[in-house]
């Protein structure tokens, strides 16, 4: 039983480092806001039908 109660914390521990690495991205990192535009060609817009 020692070494199923051994698995069972380390699973816990990884799962908790994981969760506070997400946890510290969510709340730390901000995203960059930029406008973009894209120029279309017309053709694409408006195929020709033959």
């Amino acid at each position: 039983m020692p070494t199923l109660f051994r698995f069972v914390v380390t699973i816990a521990v990884l799962a908790g480092i994981v969760y506070g690495a997400m946890f510290a991205l969510a709340m730390f990192v901000e995203p960059k806001r930029a406008e973009m535009t894209v120029r279309i060609p017309a053709e694409k817009l408006n195929p020709r039908k033959n």
